[in-house]
Parts: structure tokens; C-alpha cells; sequence
């Protein structure tokens, strides 16, 4: 600053440095802005240097906190000075004293653009960053045309040319309006072309802002990015005072690769090859060590790195080697360090296989939790609740509990809800949930909320089978001589209502039960009293033959608390002695609790709404989040002791075939009738051969699922026309009739092909939303997250989402809001429940306006029949038996399918493990016939075991042989046609705007396919979208 030779303003800065207290200094302040003032009411006896020193003095008072009032004319008239000194002190001061919307900031607009277009580089320089820290829509308007020249000017030098770039992207941030997008794509590619690197790390941090809110119009910049960080990488032609500590230009590595996370996918093969060996040689090239200063500068690399390789869903290699890498990091000493592995390995858990590398280092990840550094220690527990699964649930939650005895009170609650979500999600069985809980109860019972003992409750009430265990399991804990007031409340629930089933176990008398419970009512608040009541009640009615000894002593209880001050104590007392003289009538009174009805868990809920994203403060952000996992459901028929995980194979039992009516239609088929890609053969019941899978040789005929109506798209779609059964055609919308003047990003078809492999992702974009999915899939229940995203300054109006299931789904969307805010995300649950198996797709109608756009899609839903498959394996002595016991048509129905996508067998086990299938090696001697296992789930089927054999031709790719099996025929009909339609359909992008993909022809009519019910128009649309 140009205060040299300024002595009054020295001596001032003196004056408050020797000041001895705050008063002394607010004195000292006072006389000096009213001596500022006084000389302020004669401003034309002034002189520059006088005027000059005063708005120094207001600048530093208030640097110090004090409010200046007053001068602000003056700071900026001498933005008009035509000198140096003048002119910065004028910038300068009016840069800290004013907002962006303050009147006087208007007067300097002129001045400000004159310096701009001016021919002195230092007066250039302070007018572009003045803009650039307080320039608002109206600099944007005045200024930006100018800025924009000085910035693509070839005559100016970089340092004017930097200092435009960050002034434009301060005026576009108030104004996106000033950037042309059509004029805009080849200046800021010709930008990226540019060899000083702080022109170019400006220009990069312009092009982030421009490609966050539209990256259709900079593909081209695309490459060029590429090209930098290739260079960077490489370290080409790098000036040394851009080298970090060895390090090329950390920042502008940094900027470039956010850039890059913006463009959804990079198609050149060249390009995104040497994208990679770019990211190749970050992640080879970056390790601990000592130099703080280097670590940060790398790691600021490297984690960005990694945020791109989850990007663009790279190899598994490179996300093996992505996880092994902040394996590494995990470990070290440095706590920023393990803090940062951490943060990041939770990112990771969102990339599809990517949890079963991470779980590798499950070990290192449960010692962070003993880290002295509490903020480790939560990212520990939140990665571990991220990566848990039904394989490494009961090591993790075990964990937990072990931890949560030595955890800070201030984790503790958060602790314990996690492992109570986790145990509800994953319980192999629900006695190892209930010995769970009891745990949590036990060992913090201060912090479990009564959601928590509520679902143990739930459970317990549902499943006959495990009341039992959880009376005597309470029964164990009530023993001990210190037990937390939430236990006794549980315990008190669960012996009023199940203690009679211990009655012949020792120790478990009536008498003995009411004595441990009435030990701990004395030490209970009023809340417990009344479940303690209702239990006495409870056992008392249970005890046959009635115990003239246990009913006087709880006589004498209710008696006491008849008198009792709170009512409702003193109210159950009065009932409940009241209706012990009932009798016999008792037991009809005081029957067990009925069964809960199916509900959605509170506590995944309470997750939901309560769990924050704090690893995503990046462009990554934008993308579905978080692994699928699956709840227990509350059933009023439970499987044995009520597990809803997958059991063993031994267990899953092949439904007998029902008997179904069959029209002659249906059932009569020609033998020489063939379908386009192949045709279905009836596998020979005659006793099996040397091959245990089947014959090859077996005859072919036409076959399709018993019972099910022959319906052609054909018949479908004429239905919309009128008659009895017609639908209302307002909800049917052919995708060929929607006249949308917004067109969407990319393919719409090839995303909801690939989230039918994912369980999170986008699914439709355009350049006002973004609609990403996440999903959850347990046994036939699904749970799906809309994320409706607005991209815009402006709001989204008239928002409308309409669920058109099919017949086999039953789908509960959630309010969807009819306004979306401003660069606002809502999220919009919605649950799916499988009633049996079906290929019909369901359909989002979903609408909104913005501005005079009206915009509606018809969204196909990726809840399709392999999101409800588990896969299984299945040893040698258990697949036989069930292959040979599914002898033939229904049950297991065999198809040579041609024109399959040629593929490697590796290729194609890979293909099948993404549909949920599970390869099993070693089990067909042919080593080039594939053989696979799932379980698939429905409401209908329950847990139904699969069997699949793909036998190929070496000599032909293009064509094998299907054969599959299960306990049901319409499931064995509907897998078999999925899985053929994925070995067939190829998804590829149009040249131009996406299209849909036009419906398959008609199938033959001796082709049986299921009927489509009259009453179900999202079967129909589904149909016309497919």
C-alpha cells in the first residue's frame, strides 16, 4: 500500500497500538473519526494526499471492527484520480467498504469501464479486481463485453489476461447471462490452448463454473483438458515457479480434473485411454512423506484423482488399486492423512464392486475406531455402517458392541443407532437381532431411543417362533443386580406377554417371573410403573391354576396404586384390579397383543432423513449415493424363526405345480414354428444320461408357461382404442407423440439399461433437472430414492410424478413437492413390493415448467426382475438333486438362442454375475457350458431357487443353448426371457438427439407370453417404451 511518508496516519496506528484497554482505543477512535469528519465537511480544501491519508485511517478502523459510516463518497471519487496512489487507495478502500449493492457503486461504473478499456495495464489490473471481489448484476450488464475482450485479447499480457478470466467468472456467478454458451464453446477451448499457466488456471476455474450449469456446449474442451493434464502429469514445459515442491501446478491438476467430473462419460477411446494412463501415473506416483507442505499439495492431487476414476466408473483394476492405495493411507500416522483415507474409502462404497475391495481392509478400519482423534473415529463408523452387508454384518456389529463400552458419550448415541439399523438390515436370524438389541439395551441404555426396544417388540410379536427365546433372554438380563430402566421396560413387555411359555423351564414360574420384575420397581420412573401393571396383569392371568399367594401380593400392588397421583398409573390400577374379579372372563380380556401389520421401519427412516453427506463437498456429489441394503420386514408369516435373509440352499423348498386351466389356443402349438432369435425346446423327461444337465440332443418344440394368455403387443396397444377393457388414454402417451421443446442428455434408453445393472445412478437429464436413482433391494421388497435435482438460478414449477406400475408391482411414491427451489436437491422415497415374477417395467410420468417449457417424460423404472434375484452358490450334492427332480416343461424349459453379442466365456460369467447370477465352477464337465444359481423372491414365491445352464460353441459365438429351472413355471418362462433379452437387446446411442428404441415385432402367435391384465396401463406403456 502507498502510505510511505504518511505520518499522521503512522502516528494514528501508533496511538492505538499503545492503547492500554479497549476503552482507551474506542476513545482514541472516536476523536479520529470525528477530526475524519470534520475535515470530510471541506473536501475542496483538501488535497489528494490529505483525502488520500483520511480514507486510509477509515480503511484500518474498520479493519478493526469499528462501523464507518460515513467517507464512502469520498473512497470512491478517488477511483477517479488520474494517479497511481490516488487510484489504488480508491479501489482498494471501496473494495472493503462497499457491497455489491450499494448506490454509490453505480457513480464509479463509468470510471471502472474506462480503466477496463483503457491502455494502462496498472490501472486495468485494479479495475478487474475490484470487479472481481464486489461486481454485481450491474457490472455484469456494463462490464462483462469488455472483460471478455480483454481476456481473448492476444495483445495484453498474462497478467491482465489472468486477472479477466477471474473477474468474468465472478460476473457470470451474478449473471449467467453474460456468457454466450453458442459464442462461448471455441473461445474457452482456444483458451485451454494457452501456454502460461496462470492464465490457464484461471481460465480452467472459469470453465468449471460454465460446465457445472451446461456441459453439452463444451465437449470440445473435453480433450483439451485431457491434453493439460497430460502435460501437467508429464511435466512438460512446466516454469518452475508453477512447481509446487516437485509438484506441476497442484492447483491447476486440481481445476482440471473437477472439470472433467462434469461431462458425464468420455466416448473417444483415445482420449479416455490417455485420460487413464494420466490417472495411472498419479496414482502410482503419489505417497507419504515427511514434508507436510508436499503431502498436502499431492494428496490434493491424488484425492481428486480418485474422485474421477469413481467418475468415470473405471476398470476393477484401477479401483483395486484406487482402494489399496488409501488402504495405505489408513495406516499411516499422520491423523489428516487417515482422515482423509477414510472420508474417501466411504466415497468409493458407491462404485459398483468396489465394497468387496474395501472390505479387505476391514480389519485397519475397525482400529480407526480407537483412534485418539474423535473426528477419525466418526469416519470410522461411518464407513463401516456404509460397507456392511449380510456377509460381514455380524463381524462389524460385533464391533460395535465391543467399542461401544470405551466410546466418547458424544458417539455414542449415534454409535448405537447404527448398530441397531444394521442388525435390522442384516440379521442372518432374528434371535441374533434380539441378543443384539438386548446388547445395545445393556450396555447404553442412555442413549437408545424407544423406536429401538418398539421394533424389538414388533419382531418378537410376529414371529412365534422367537418368543420363546426373547422371554428367556430378558428373563437373563432382568437378573442382574443393575439393570437400565429402558431393559426393565422390555423385559416387562415381553414376560407379561410370552413368560407362560418358560413355565416348565426351572427357575421360571409365575411366582418367580413376578418376583424379578417387582425387584425393579422400585428403582423405575412413572413411565415404567404402567408396563410393570400390565405385566403383573398379564402373568396373573397366565397362571393355571390360579396362586392365591401371587394374586393377593398383586392385589395389594393395585390397590396401593389406586391412589397413585398420576392418572394414568392410577388408572390401569383401577382397571386392571377391576377385571382380575372378572374371572374366567380374564383370559378373553387380557388375550395377547394381535400381530403388528407390516410397516417400514422408524429407524431406517430416522437414517434417511438424519444421515449427512459429509463426504461430498465435490462435483461428485451429483451422482446416486450409498450401497443397497436391505431391512427385516415385520410379516405376519415368517419363515422358520422368522429370517428374511437367504437360507441355505437345503431349505429352499420347489413349490408344487398349480393346476392352471389352458385354452386350446394356448396349448396347441406347430412343431415347425420357430421364433426369431431361437426357439424353446421341451427337455426330455426320460432318465437323465452321462450329462446331468441335460440332453442335447433333446426335440424342439414351441413351449411357453402353462396357463399364461396369449396376448400380442398388437392386441395391447388396440386396447387403448376403446371397448369394455379400454384404458384411459390420457395416461398413455406414446413416446413418438410427446412434442418436448427440451430435449434430454444423452441416451435415455442406455441409462436405464445400465441401472438395471446398478442400484444407483442417473437416470434422465436435461438442461433444467437431473433425476438420479439409489435403490435398496431386500428379498421381494425394494426401497427406491428419487433425487430430483433443479440445475437452474430459476425454480422448477408444476412439478408432477405419476407411478404407472404393473400388475405384479405394488409401488408407494411418496409427495412429490410441487416446487422445486433454486440449485435444490429433494429426495422422494419410493417403496416397491414384487408379487410375483413378471418382465413388465414400470413407468414414471413425470412433468414440470420451466419458464414457458412444459416439460413431460414417461421414465421407465429399473425395478425389473433381476433386482429381486440373490445370488446363491449351490455345491455339487445339492445342485443335482434339484436339477434331476425339475424333470421337464413347465419347470425347466430349455431355448437355442441366436444372435447373441459374440463373447468371451469370461465376458459372458461376467455379464450373468451382473444380472444377479451366480456362476458356479467346476460343475458341468464341458468347459465351455456356463452353469448358475439365484434365488429369486416375490410375494407369491417366497424364496424360489434357479438353476441355469448356457452351453456355447466355440465355432459359434453367436448362438447357444439355455436351459432353466425352477419350482415355478411362470418364473422358469420370465427369467429365461430376460436373461435371452439381455444376451440379444445391444443398447446403443443414436447419432443424434436420443430417440426411443422402436417395440419389438410381435411374437409368433404360437408364442405363449403372460397376459396383460385389462386394468393395468403401466404394462401397456411399459410395453410401447420398451
Amino acid at each position: 500500500m502507498a502510505m510511505h511518508g504518511m505520518r499522521g496516519l503512522s502516528v494514528f496506528i501508533s496511538d492505538i497500538r499503545n492503547c492500554q484497554n479497549k476503552e482507551q482505543e474506542r476513545q482514541r477512535i472516536d476523536k479520529e473519526l470525528g477530526n475524519v469528519r470534520n475535515r470530510f465537511k471541506n473536501e475542496k480544501g483538501l488535497s489528494p494526499y490529505e483525502k488520500k491519508k483520511y480514507v486510509w485511517k477509515m480503511l484500518y478502523i474498520y479493519m478493526l471492527g469499528y462501523d464507518v459510516d460515513f467517507g464512502h463518497m469520498e473512497a470512491v471519487s478517488l477511483i477517479s484520480a488520474p494517479k497511481y496512489p490516488e487510484k489504488q487507495v480508491g479501489y482498494i478502500v471501496t473494495s472493503c467498504l462497499l457491497n455489491e449493492n450499494h448506490d454509490f457503486l453505480r457513480l464509479a461504473i463509468n470510471t471502472v469501464r474506462n480503466d477496463i478499456i483503457g491502455r494502462n495495464e496498472t490501472f486495468q489490473c485494479l479495475a478487474l479486481t475490484m470487479v472481481g471481489n464486489i461486481g454485481g448484476r450491474e457490472f455484469a450488464e456494463s462490464l462483462a463485453p469488455d472483460v471478455q475482450k480483454l481476456l481473448l485479447s492476444s495483445s495484453c499480457r498474462p497478467l491482465v489476461r489472468k486477472k479477466a478470466a477471474l473477474c468474468l467468472l465472478r460476473l457470470y456467478r451474478k449473471n449467467p447471462d453474460v456468457v454466450n454458451v453458442d459464442g462461448w464453446a471455441d473461445r474457452m477451448a482456444q483458451l485451454l490452448d494457452e501456454r502460461d499457466l496462470g492464465v490457464l488456471t484461471s481460465s480452467m476455474s472459469l470453465l468449471v463454473a460454465l460446465v457445472s450449469n451446461n456441459h453439452e456446449a463444451y465437449w470440445s474442451c473435453l480433450p483439451k483438458c485431457v491434453k493439460t493434464l497430460e502435460r501437467l502429469a508429464r511435466n512438460q514445459d512446466i516454469p518452475q515457479e508453477y512447481t509446487y515442491y516437485g509438484i506441476p501446478s497442484p492447483w491447476l491438476q486440481v481445476k482440471t480434473m473437477r472439470a472433467l467430473q462434469y461431462f458425464p462419460t468420455i466416448e473417444d477411446p483415445y482420449t479416455r485411454r490417455t485420460l487413464f494412463e494420466v490417472l495411472q501415473r498419479i496414482l502410482m506416483g503419489t505417497d507419504v512423506v515427511k514434508n507436510v507442505n508436499k503431502n498436502n499439495a499431492s494428496h490434493a492431487v491424488l484425492f481428486e484423482a480418485l474422485a474421477l476414476v469413481m467418475h468415470l466408473d473405471a476398470e476393477k483394476e484401477m479401483m483395486s488399486q484406487c482402494v489399496a492405495l488409501l488402504g495405505k493411507f489408513i495406516a499411516v500416522r499422520e491423523p489428516n492423512i487417515r482422515y482423509l483415507g477414510l472420508e474417501n474409502m466411504t466415497r468409493m462404497l458407491m462404485v459398483t464392486d468396489a465394497q468387496e475391495i474395501i472390505k479387505r481392509h476391514q480389519a485397519q478400519i475397525i482400529t480407526s475406531l480407537k483412534d485418539p482423534d474423535i473426528s477419525i473415529r466418526r469416519r470410522a463408523l461411518d464407513l463401516l455402517y456404509g460397507m456392511c452387508d449380510v456377509t460381514n454384518a455380524k463381524d462389524i456389529v460385533e464391533e460395535l458392541l465391543q467399542y461401544l463400552s470405551s466410546a466418547d458419550f458424544t458417539m455414542r448415541e449415534e454409535l448405537s443407532l447404527k448398530a441397531a439399523i444394521l442388525a435390522e438390515k442384516f440379521a442372518p436370524d432374528l434371535s441374533w437381532y434380539v441378543d443384539v438389541i438386548l446388547q445395545l439395551i445393556d450396555k447404553a441404555g442412555d442413549f437408545i431411543s424407544d423406536d429401538i426396544w418398539f421394533r424389538v417388540v414388533q419382531f418378537v410379536t410376529n414371529n412365534d417362533d422367537l418368543q420363546p427365546y426373547a422371554a428367556a433372554k430378558v428373563k437373563e438380563y432382568l437378573e442382574k443386580p443393575a439393570v437400565h430402566e429402558t431393559m426393565v421396560k422390555v423385559s416387562a413387555y415381553i414376560l407379561g406377554e410370552y413368560s407362560h411359555l418358560l413355565a416348565r423351564r426351572p427357575g421360571c414360574s409365575p411366582k418367580e417371573i413376578f418376583g424379578i420384575l417387582h425387584e425393579k420397581l422400585p428403582t423405575v420412573s412413572t413411565t415404567t410403573i404402567p408396563i410393570l401393571l400390565s405385566a403383573y396383569a398379564k402373568i396373573l392371568m397366565h397362571t393355571q391354576p390360579p396362586d392365591q399367594e401371587l394374586q393377593s401380593q398383586i392385589w395389594a400392588i393395585f390397590n396401593k396404586y389406586e391412589s397413585c397421583i398420576d392418572a394414568e398409573i392410577q388408572q390401569r390400577a383401577v382397571e386392571y384390579f377391576a377385571l382380575c374379579q372378572k374371572g374366567a372372563a380374564l383370559m378373553d380380556i387380557l388375550a395377547e397383543m394381535p400381530k403388528f401389520p407390516e410397516r417400514k421401519s422408524s429407524l431406517i427412516k430416522r437414517a434417511e432423513y438424519s444421515e449427512a453427506d459429509t463426504a461430498e463437498q465435490s462435483a461428485i456429489k451429483l451422482r446416486a449415493q450409498q450401497q443397497p441394503s436391505n431391512a427385516l420386514v415385520v410379516t405376519d408369516q415368517p419363515p422358520a424363526n422368522g429370517a428374511t435373509s437367504p437360507v441355505p440352499v437345503g431349505q429352499l423348498s420347489l413349490a408344487m405345480v398349480p393346476s392352471m386351466i389352458t385354452t386350446e389356443d394356448h396349448t396347441s402349438t406347430d412343431p415347425a414354428s420357430s421364433q426369431q432369435n431361437g426357439s424353446l425346446t421341451k427337455v426330455d423327461p426320460q432318465h437323465p444320461s452321462a450329462d446331468l444337465l441335460g440332453d442335447l440332443l433333446g426335440p424342439l418344440a414351441i413351449e411357453g408357461p402353462p396357463g399364461a394368455t396369449v396376448q400380442s403387443e398388437h392386441n395391447a396397444v388396440s386396447r387403448l382404442e376403446g371397448g369394455p377393457d379400454a384404458v384411459d388414454g390420457s395416461a398413455i402417451v406414446p413416446v413418438e407423440e410427446q412434442r418436448n421443446t427440451v430435449q434430454p442428455i444423452g441416451n435415455i434408453a442406455e441409462r436405464f439399461h445400465a441401472l438395471c445393472l446398478k442400484d444407483s445412478g442417473v437416470l434422465y437429464e436435461d438442461p433444467y433437472i437431473q433425476i438420479g436413482i439409489k435403490a435398496e433391494w431386500r428379498a421381494h421388497h425394494g426401497r427406491l430414492v428419487l433425487f430430483l435435482g433443479n440445475k437452474n438460478t430459476a425454480p422448477l414449477v408444476s412439478v408432477q410424478a405419476l407411478m404407472l406400475p404393473p400388475a405384479h408391482l405394488k409401488m408407494e411414491l411418496s409427495l412429490v413437492p410441487d416446487t422445486i427451489p433454486p440449485r435444490a436437491q429433494v429426495q422422494c422415497p419410493l417403496e416397491v413390493v414384487n408379487l410375483r415374477p413378471s418382465r413388465d417395467v414400470a413407468v414414471l410420468d413425470f412433468s414440470y415448467k420451466f419458464g414457458t417449457n412444459m416439460v413431460n417424460v414417461k421414465l421407465r423404472l429399473p425395478a425389473v426382475l433381476n433386482k429381486f434375484l440373490q445370488p446363491i452358490p449351490v455345491p455339487a450334492e445339492e445342485f443335482f438333486p434339484q436339477w434331476r427332480s425339475l424333470s421337464g416343461p413347465p419347470l425347466k424349459l430349455q431355448e437355442v438362442v441366436r444372435g447373441v453379442r459374440p463373447m468371451p466365456l469370461p465376458e459372458m460369467a461376467n455379464l450373468l454375475n451382473s444380472f444377479r447370477l451366480m456362476i458356479c465352477p467346476g460343475l458341468d464337465p464341458n468347459p465351455n457350458n456356463l452353469v448358475a444359481s439365484t434365488t429369486f423372491y416375490s410375494e407369491s414365491t417366497h424364496a424360489m431357487l434357479c438353476l441355469i445352464r448356457i452351453e456355447t460353441d466355440p465355432a459359434d459365438r453367436t448362438q447357444l443353448r439355455m436351459t432353466l429351472a425352477s419350482g415355478d413355471p411362470t418364473l422358469t418362462f420370465e427369467l429365461k426371457e430376460f436373461i435371452k433379452e439381455q444376451l440379444i437387446s445391444i443398447p446403443t446411442a443414436p447419432p443424434q438427439s436420443p430417440a426411443p428404441a422402436p417395440a419389438p415385432a410381435p411374437p409368433p402367435a404360437a408364442q405363449a407370453t403372460p397376459q396383460i391384465p385389462p386394468n393395468d396401463p403401466a404394462a401397456l406403456l411399459a410395453g410401447l417404451l420398451s
